[in-house]
């Protein structure tokens, strides 16, 4: 199976630059995926190109596809971010494809993140800031063409992928920031993830679960609910559903534990 056939049909805005620079890169590996088999259609039985169709399948098909990209793209910065390739970052991102694409997509996948730390060498090479540059207009892209629940998945992923070794080192952190910054997020919707498990679990501490809601402990009742309403909102699973069925259940796990850390501090103001 081609490096591409698990992602398939028109890949969303991923057409334009800059992204569509990052798909050029493997468009030789695309069209030897096609060649396969029949040369006209892809791995969902339709055209890459602009003949694709304009369904609500094909149109959420190229939605889900460019998400992906861009979280293996993105994921690609936060992993060299402190200038090491870990081998827990990278099962991580091959538990993630192994989980919900099966296991022929966890070598295509490996083989995209190689590529792109190959192009961030390249890059970097003549300018040490060419791929962070480029993230950032990357960035610009998916929030213009990504609901700003769709972009909190996006970093929901990042934010795990920088946890998965056990801790995550100032340069990854910065790189979260960063990320965050010019996807047009906060940088609380940063360290609301980075405490969501501690904040949510019930060994955790009351601290951590202020810092899941985004608000400081010496809150009044009255923002601290407006602070809950609004993440809820905004991490709501119905809100990505055209992403998948993988991306809706990790939603709803997030949302879960936004509920906990709601209620934990709901119980100790006696709300």
């Amino acid at each position: 199976m081609g490096i591409f056939k698990w992602i398939g049909g028109i890949l969303g805005f991923m057409v334009a630059p800059p992204l569509g620079a990052f798909a050029g890169y493997f468009i030789g590996s695309i069209i030897d995926s096609l060649s396969e088999g029949d040369s006209s259609t892809d791995g969902y039985g339709g055209n890459y190109g602009g003949s694709y169709g304009n369904s609500y399948e094909s149109r959420a098909q190229g939605q889900r596809n460019s998400f992906l990209f861009s979280l293996l793209v993105l994921a690609s910065y936060i992993i060299k971010s402190d200038g090491r390739v870990m081998h827990s970052e990278m099962e991580y991102v091959r538990a993630f494809l192994r989980n919900n694409f099966g296991e022929s997509a966890v070598e295509q996948g490996n083989d995209i993140m190689l590529r792109l730390f190959e192009e961030q060498n390249r890059m970097n090479a003549g300018n040490p800031y060419a791929y962070r540059n480029r993230i950032r207009q990357v960035c610009i892209q998916i929030a213009s063409n990504m609901s700003y629940s769709e972009r909190l998945q996006l970093l929901a992923f990042l934010v795990e992928l920088a946890k998965s070794d056990g801790s995550v080192p100032q340069a990854e952190l910065n790189a979260l920031y960063e990320v965050a910054q010019y996807l047009g997020m906060k940088a609380t919707d940063v360290d609301s993830m980075l405490h969501l498990q501690s904040g949510s679990s019930s060994s955790g501490s009351l601290e951590d679960a202020y810092k899941v809601l985004g608000v400081s402990p010496d809150a009044s009742d009255e923002e601290v609910k407006k602070a809950y309403r609004k993440l809820a909102l905004d991490h709501h699973p119905d809100r990505v559903s055209a992403l998948g069925d993988d991306v809706r259940k990790a939603a709803e796990k997030k949302f879960q534990e936004i509920n906990a850390a709601k209620e934990k501090i709901y119980k100790a103001r006696g709300l």
